[in-house]
């Protein structure tokens, strides 16, 4: 089956798209003509300030300490540099992007200021993907977008425009090697994300391909019970029904696994759920038959791991609270609050907004998939703030935010001399 795998060629894909269909991966050679856009749009000279001073700024009594990684990753910029190229490269056609072209609310409002239309989710206005046409640009974001998807869009004969992220087309090929060897793919992440989804869709490509997807450990325990000792499959039938590709039988499909992940995901709890696998499968099948029945890549991104790691060496020297600051509904953001709340009082916001003053933040906790109020929050006296950002936020939102900490009390940034 010839498919958009991360192997693909674009000759493969020419021949499946259709001869008069344009699909481009590598964008339009326009950075030169949007790079005053993307400044204006998306720097801070705050930032850079306090990344010069040891990524350490203290004023007053209030001192914050950003983390040494955080923020935009180089996968999320080349993502917006390739939206600002095809506004530019296409400036009378109707663009839209297939969901959110990454995971933060100010972006993703940037494209519709631009004229960039949703076709999908909280900020699709009035088309969906049966009011396209051949004239039409369509992107596919960062995350990628699932094979069906991408077929949808060959019939139409869309121009395409792909900004998937070169760590997600890696996850991608391990999976396609996977199905191709015979081997179920084992993905941890969430079975609703874009990401995940697109994975997943990945491992259908090879005849008789499968999938199964796994949040947590918890639901790893569920699995790799089942694969020492059997059973009832139909508990697991009902708790996986949206995780599982179709027609998946535990019996069949868990008796040869690889281990992939969503890239975002908590880098520990990837490593967790494969050695729980690793297990399983030698407790099932004897150590010396564990080549035949498992097999695991890292597919961690280096982003996510270079900014959870830089949050734990924040965290070694606690601060007195932590902001972390990103979409609501990004993986990686939330995964680096799941670390910093086992620690110290942690703040997840998603704007800099957020931080009404000294006495009220609005913030969604770990636990929670909604955003509350909490106030009294910010201690009186001297007070050491950490930052951190996750790997879809630019940095200007990262300098508004030290400055309404600052405003919190009273203070300005600086000026340099």
């Amino acid at each position: 089956m010839l498919g958009f795998g991360a192997g693909s060629s674009f000759e493969a894909v020419s021949d499946l798209i259709g001869a008069e269909q344009l699909y481009y991966r590598k964008g339009f050679g326009l950075k030169g003509e949007v790079s005053a856009e993307l400044e204006r749009a998306y720097h801070s000279d705050l930032v850079n300030r306090v990344v010069e001073g040891g990524h350490r700024l203290e004023v007053g009594g209030l001192t914050i300490r950003l983390a040494k990684e955080f923020g935009n990753c180089y996968g999320v910029d080349r993502a917006v540099q390739y939206a600002y190229e095809t506004r530019r490269r296409f400036p009378d056609r109707r663009v839209f992007l297939t969901g959110e072209l990454i995971h933060n609310p100010h972006v993703n409002r940037e494209m519709l200021a631009m004229g960039i239309g949703f076709l999908t989710g909280r900020y699709q206005q009035d088309v969906s993907y049966e009011d396209l046409t051949a004239d039409d640009v369509v992107l596919l974001p960062a995350f990628g977008a699932p094979t069906e998807i991408m077929r949808r869009l060959a019939d139409i004969g869309c121009v395409l425009v792909d900004t998937t992220c070169g760590s997600v087309l890696l996850v991608w090929k391990t999976v396609e090697r996977f199905a191709r060897d015979g081997f179920t793919a084992i993905i941890h992440g969430k079975y609703y994300h874009e990401e995940t989804r697109a994975t997943a869709s990945r491992a259908l490509e090879q005849e008789g391909g499968a999938y199964l997807i796994v949040r947590d450990l918890a639901e790893t325990a569920l699995v790799t019970d089942y694969i020492r000792a059997g059973g009832d499959e139909r508990p697991l039938a009902e708790r996986f029904a949206n995780a599982t590709s179709p027609g998946f039988d535990f019996g069949r499909d868990l008796v040869r696994v690889g281990v992939a992940n969503q890239t975002t995901m908590l880098m520990r709890e990837t490593k967790a759920v494969e050695d729980e696998f690793r297990r399983a499968m030698a407790d099932r099948y004897g150590e010396e038959s564990l080549d035949e029945h498992f097999r695991a890549l890292d597919t961690i991104c280096s982003a996510t791991q270079e900014r959870q790691d830089a949050v734990l060496e924040l965290l070694a020297d606690p601060p007195d609270l932590m902001i972390v600051l990103g979409g609501y509904n990004s993986s990686n953001t939330n995964n680096l609050a799941r670390i910093c709340e086992r620690v110290v009082p942690t703040y997840h916001v998603d704007d800099s907004s957020c931080i009404e003053g000294p006495e009220s933040i609005r913030h969604k906790p770990v636990a929670s998939e909604a955003e509350i109020v909490t106030t009294g929050w910010l201690p009186e006296g001297p007070v050491v703030v950490g930052l951190t950002a996750g790997a879809s936020t630019p940095n200007n939102k990262v300098g508004h935010t030290i400055e309404r900490l600052l405003a919190c009390r009273g203070l300005e940034a600086p000026v340099p001399v």
